[in-house]
């Protein structure tokens, strides 16, 4: 059973030969790759290459062209900070109001120099260079995520109570941009799509229902109709959204370490989906021994279960992370099943 074997089985829920391993490597892999965050951000070539070592290197079972949340607004003209140890950001929101809305077309994403087809250019190389033995994982922002980021957080949480029409209006716009940008990555050779939508962890349950999960679940089904799986990646506490989430379809949830993992499995089970996480990055790996690690990670699969997971953190690991510590992360799931507990 290669990589993409184990992965996709398990999304099905059936029984594999180890738990998969999707951690999310980003300054990880650029750190280990020699380059600063700037190019690792900016060029694709970089990233594909920093990704496929990683899975070379680590024995992943998934690798991701995730970088930063700036792909889109910086095609639709946005002023850019590129910073070389950060990743990119807005210098400033782009829609303060409903004219500046009505001035946003879409995106060129065939423009070369551009930072959308730039990732969409690193799918295509990690699928060329590894598609057939290890799945292959494009990134959008969920439609909530997106209108933050364009509007700026606190503006945009304020257009939800004070105009609730234009909010609407934003992230009708942006669901379709966020389809479409997805079914690209698809196109060139991504099978799985990660979605992040971290923001709308600040919402409340009805909040969440109204601004976020239907979004969401049009973005869902945008990928789907065009054949492709798709990842929900919330950071931050989301107990109190967690029924909201499962409902929402995605293929894969992605557990951040504020979750308790066992909520979270109960949540996603009723669903019959399958999950990923939930090692807090800081102290359970960058902070941690490699022993104190791989018995948090067997914690992690005795408590969600071996089928429908996967092994990761609950978001990215962080670069300052010892090479034995992740390589301890890395060998847990076989000494898993070593044990004869496991799977």
């Amino acid at each position: 059973m290669n990589s993409r074997e184990r992965f996709r089985t398990c999304l099905a829920g059936q029984p594999t030969d180890r738990v998969p391993l999707f951690p999310l490597l980003m300054f990880f892999a650029a750190d280990r790759a020699g380059v600063c965050y700037r190019e690792y951000a900016t060029n694709g070539h970089a990233l594909a290459q920093a990704q496929l070592a990683m899975l070379d290197r680590w024995g992943l079972d998934a690798i991701s062209a995730c970088s930063d949340a700036f792909r889109l607004p910086a095609d639709l003209g946005g002023e850019m900070h590129y910073p070389e140890e950060r990743t990119p950001s807005l210098a400033q929101p782009m829609i303060r109001g409903a004219a500046d809305l009505d001035r946003l077309g879409a995106p060129d994403m065939t423009r070369r120099g551009g930072r959308m087809n730039d990732r969409i250019a690193a799918v295509a190389e990690m699928a060329r260079a590894a598609g057939e033995r290890a799945m292959i994982v494009g990134w959008v922002e969920m439609p909530f995520a997106e209108a933050c980021n364009l509007c700026g957080m606190g503006n945009f949480m304020v257009l939800l109570f004070e105009e609730p029409a234009l909010a609407h209006r934003i992230l009708e716009y942006v669901t379709g941009l966020e389809i479409a940008f997805g079914r690209a990555q698809l196109a060139a050779g991504a099978e799985l799509v990660g979605a992040g939508d971290a923001a709308a962890s600040v919402l409340g349950p009805r909040q969440f229902a109204e601004f976020a999960a239907p979004y969401e679940r049009r973005v869902v089904e945008g990928i789907h109709a065009a054949g492709g799986l798709i990842k929900l990646h919330i950071c931050g506490n989301t107990t109190h959204l967690l029924d909201q989430m499962a409902a929402v379809g995605a293929d894969l949830y992605n557990v951040d370490h504020a979750v308790d993992l066992a909520a979270a499995k109960r949540a996603y089970a009723a669903q019959g989906r399958p999950l990923k996480g939930n090692l807090d990055p800081v102290s359970q790996m960058m902070r941690s021994t490699p022993e104190r690690c791989e018995a948090l990670c067997h914690e992690c699969i005795a408590t969600a279960g071996p089928d429908r997971y996967m092994l990761s953190a609950g978001c990215e690991v962080p670069a300052a992370t010892p090479d034995a510590v992740l390589e301890a992360f890395c060998r847990a799931p076989q000494t898993w099943v070593a044990s004869g507990i496991g799977c």
